[in-house]
């Protein structure tokens, strides 16, 4: 019996080991915050191939504790202790920006409607797409709107170089 629980043990352990190793570690990670950092939500995409600018309503983005913290200085009296999902958004300035995306620019997303049917839609951590399928996506009429969610910019030499989906549940 030892012998069978040692084994059914073993299996597990290595089972467990080949199924992350698998999934390539791709569960959420907070984007790092850097200097070269800009978050906030797309309100629209304007130019064409190789000359696309985004128009970007800046916000500031908090996780953890961080969230916690600044949730209790802005909503200290609402009986919550922290934000209900974790993250806490701050949007006090309505000013729109436009910045240039690179042509280049590498595409990072968590949830949009790759069917058709977007109670079908399921967050798939990380997945690279295309410049122009992100254009794509931003001008579809889809019930699951890419614009709902708020975007990392990573911002070098004037240009958006990296954009990043962030989930929200």
């Amino acid at each position: 019996m030892k012998k069978y629980i040692a084994g059914a043990a073993v299996a597990i352990a290595f089972l467990t080991t080949v199924t992350f190793a698998l999934a390539g570690g791709k569960d959420y990670t907070p984007v790092p915050k850097t200097a070269d950092t800009e978050t906030g939500y797309i309100e629209g995409i304007s130019g064409t191939a190789g000359n696309y600018v985004l128009s970007i309503d800046a916000i500031d983005w908090y996780e953890g504790d961080q969230a916690k913290k600044i949730f209790q200085e802005r909503e200290g009296g609402s009986g919550e202790d922290g934000p209900p999902d974790g993250y806490y958004i701050v949007n006090d300035d309505p000013t729109i920006s436009r910045l240039p995306i690179s042509p280049k620019a590498e595409v990072v997303m968590q949830i949009y409607d790759r069917t058709g049917d977007p109670n079908a839609s399921d967050t798939e951590w990380n997945e690279s797409i295309t410049l122009d399928k992100f254009v794509q996506l931003l001008q579809s009429d889809d019930e699951l709107s890419i614009k709902d969610f708020p975007y990392h910019l990573t911002v070098k030499g004037g240009k958006i170089v990296r954009i990043v989906q962030q989930f929200i549940p």
